[in-house]
Formats: C-alpha cells, sequence, structure tokens
C-alpha cells in the first residue's frame, strides 16, 4: 500500500518556506504482530519542529533530509494485529506525517472512547501543550494566591493554558499577545491584563500591568518582552524558559540585555526545561487537566486547517502569528 507523505525537502537557513517540504508517495511495510494501521485523523504543527529542521544538537534529533517529518498526531485504527487496538480505535502518538502508516501498538496511546474533549485536544489541552504548561507553572514557577504571573506568548496553545491555571491558584495574570482580537480573547478567558506586543510600549504596559512587580515569568518568546520583564522582577521571582520564537529563525547570534545581574540582585530562579523531563508525571497531567476540563475550568481554543496538503501552510503559519490556541491540521 501507498501513502502520501511529506517529507524535509531541504535544510531552511532561516525563516523556512514551502521550498523546504515536499510530498511524495511511499510503500507501507505489511502488518505485523504487534502492529497496526492507521488513518490519520489530525496533525499538530508546533513552533519547536522549526529547530528539528536544523541539524544542529538539541534535545530531540533533527529530521533527516529527504525522510517523512513526524509529530503529535491523532489517528484511526482501520487494520489490527494488536490484542490492545481494536479497528475503529482512536490513537495518539509521535507519527510520521503520512495520510496512513503502520506503527508499533506501544508507540501509541489509546484514546478514551469516552472522553468528553474533542479527540484533537490530546494533541493540545490534554496533550504536549497542555502537560508543557502544567510542569512548567505548577512545578517550576509555583505561583501563590495573590502573586503577579506574567505570560509571553499568552494567546498560543502553552500560553492559554498556562494563564488559566495561574488563576486558578489565586494569581493575578498578565499576558501579551499579538494582536487586539487574541488580547480581547485572553480577557474572556480570565486574565486580568493583556496587551498587544506589536502596538504597544512593551516596557511601560508591562509596567503599568505589574505596579508590584512579577514574582512569576512563564516564558515562550524571550527577545524584547523577557528583557522587559526581567527589569520588573521580584525578590525570589521564578521564571520557566519554556520556548524563544522570537528567535527560531534567527542566522545570527543575538545580543541583548544580559540578565544575570538582574537575577542576582532579585535572587531569582531561572529554569529552562523540556516537557519530557517529566514523561514518567504525563499520566498525573492529564488526569488533572482531563477533570479542570470536565469541571468547566478550563477552555481551550484551535486553529484548524483543513486538508493534508495544507501542513507546510499552517507549519509557516505558526512564525507569522495566524493561530490562537492549538494550530492543527484535519486530514479529511
Amino acid at each position: 500500500m501507498k501513502t502520501n507523505t511529506l517529507v524535509l525537502a531541504s535544510r531552511p537557513h532561516g525563516e523556512p518556506t514551502a521550498a523546504h517540504f515536499r510530498f511524495e508517495e511511499q510503500e507501507l511495510p505489511a502488518l505485523q504482530p504487534g502492529t497496526v494501521l492507521l488513518k490519520t485523523r489530525y496533525v499538530s504543527v508546533d513552533p519547536y519542529m522549526r529547530g528539528r529542521m536544523s541539524s544542529a544538537k538539541s534535545y530531540v534529533a533533527p529530521f533527516a533530509v529527504n525522510e517523512p517529518l513526524s509529530g503529535g498526531v491523532v489517528a484511526e485504527v482501520v487494520e489490527s494485529q494488536s490484542t490492545t487496538l481494536p479497528v475503529g480505535s482512536l490513537v495518539v502518538g509521535n507519527l510520521p506525517w503520512q495520510e496512513y502508516c503502520v506503527a508499533p501498538e506501544k508507540s501509541v496511546s489509546l484514546i478514551p472512547a469516552g472522553s468528553q474533549a474533542p479527540a484533537s485536544y490530546y494533541l493540545g489541552l490534554l496533550g504536549m501543550p497542555g502537560l508543557t504548561a502544567y510542569f512548567g507553572l505548577l512545578d517550576i514557577c509555583q505561583p501563590k494566591p495573590g502573586e503577579t504571573v506574567v505570560v509571553s506568548g499568552a494567546a498560543g496553545a502553552v500560553g492559554m493554558v498556562v494563564g488559566q491555571l495561574a488563576k486558578l491558584q489565586g494569581a493575578r495574570v498578565i499576558g501579551t499577545a499579538g494582536s487586539d482580537e487574541k488580547v480581547a480573547r485572553l480577557l474572556q478567558l480570565g486574565f486580568d491584563e493583556a496587551f498587544n506586543y506589536k502596538t504597544a510600549d512593551v516596557a511601560a504596559s508591562l509596567a503599568a500591568a505589574a505596579p508590584n512587580g512579577v514574582d512569576c515569568y512563564f516564558d515562550n518568546v524571550g527577545g524584547a518582552i523577557t528583557d522587559a520583564v526581567y527589569n520588573l522582577l521580584n525578590k525570589h521571582a521564578r521564571i520557566a524558559l519554556c520556548g524563544q520564537i522570537s528567535l527560531y529563525n534567527s542566522t545570527t547570534e543575538p545580543v541583548g540585555p544580559r540578565p544575570e545581574a538582574k537575577l542576582l540582585k532579585t535572587s531569582a530562579r531561572l529554569q529552562g526545561f523540556i516537557v519530557s523531563d517529566y514523561l514518567p508525571r504525563w499520566p498525573e497531567g492529564v488526569r488533572q487537566l482531563t477533570e479542570w476540563y470536565n469541571q468547566g475550568k478550563l477552555q481551550f481554543d484551535e486553529t484548524v486547517v483543513e486538508g493534508f496538503e495544507n501542513i507546510p501552510a499552517a507549519f509557516l503559519g505558526l512564525f507569522a502569528g495566524e493561530n490562537t490556541g492549538k494550530a492543527v491540521v484535519k486530514i479529511a
């Protein structure tokens, strides 16, 4: 059986374009005991994948040129040689970007048949982004009632969950986003303050929104926003360094204000983390996020693009700020 496959055509230097992707037909292997044939239903596109397009050493292996790209996928079992995954089951896993694929049963997780959440949420709120928010905020930032939490990239898949979790902890929450529409959505989600970093004076807006300083910072963006936050850190502030999307397409080493003196003077803690650091605790995170979702305490947004052929456009749209919440591609 052949299937449509999206491969990495070449490594980008700077911002990627559609030319760095290529569609081709690939032959699938025959089913063996313990494997399943999967039909892709949803594909996750995420900013961290930009790093995997480079050959530079990182916390995850780079994509190979002329080989399928891969990432979070929700798929349906259409043929099964598995005793645990019957035909018709929905599963989630890190899978190649193919319309169909053959996968070992142990490489995917079963989505509960009675789940109240849409299947695509297992790529977002109940998947890697939600778990990133859960562990980064609650384990690293540890916000206390009445403290001030700042979230950069707050209208993204991770940031909007971070802000809502911080509110559940009794914190005051400030978010930055890249459009007035996204700012309005953050206020609907319960953020106390939010502003458009593209049109506002970032330093002045942050200072006005956080008159008592910043106790926790969840950093998805880096750059000028982070520079401004460091000037407002309170004693023993905690910073969860999750992403640096403002720098992902840089072709030179960025030079900015050096934070060490500010961290020293405030006895602040800066900790970078990868959600896979918490892999043994993922079931805990999924269970708690599911409970809060079912109780109506968490909302989540998706930007859905339809069609396997539109995966590259959906991915590139991440760097233009086209998504609110989680960007997913729905495969018909």
